[in-house]
């Protein structure tokens, strides 16, 4: 399979960011982070999700958290300044991200919007993120990864 660069990774390439990009085969009736843990045969805690959400307040934010875990809204609400927050709808993914769902990247969407990665990110070596496209990941130090989108980290999962 040819690997074909995606923005996200030519974001990480200007930033002189180290990272690998990881095939995987995608299945389309499961898109998960727990399918694409299998898949990689890589521990579920190191393969991370994004969501996007909306708050009352502040507007559009991201959220990237361990694939088997849930976004925690009311600790979101609090670390984003908003009173609520709430995941928007798969439809609105793409016209505000440039992602469609299964390949939604924390680098490189239409708009650089607030971002959160959960804490637990930074106890991992390494962890997987959407490369912006289904069946590519991203393998990078969390650490780097969070400077690159410069994200908050807290804990905003469950």
């Amino acid at each position: 399979m040819k690997i074909v660069k995606t923005n996200a990774a030519r974001i990480l390439d200007r930033q002189k960011i180290s990272y690998e990009l990881i095939p995987y085969d995608v299945d389309e009736s499961d898109l998960s982070a727990v399918h694409v843990a299998e898949t990689l045969a890589e521990p579920i805690e190191q393969v991370f999700k994004t969501i996007l959400l909306r708050g009352d307040k502040k507007g559009l934010l991201v959220c990237v958290i361990p694939g088997h875990l849930e976004v925690d809204l009311k600790a979101v609400a609090k670390i984003s300044e908003n009173k609520k927050v709430e995941p928007v709808a798969v439809k609105e993914l793409l016209p505000l991200t440039g992602y469609i769902r299964g390949g939604c990247s924390p680098l490189g969407m239409k708009k650089n919007f607030p971002t959160y990665f959960d804490e637990s990110a930074l106890s991992q070596p390494y962890i997987f993120v959407s490369a912006g496209v289904r069946g590519l990941q991203i393998k990078v130090a969390p650490q780097d990864l969070i400077s690159a989108v410069k994200a908050i980290a807290g804990c905003i999962s469950k």
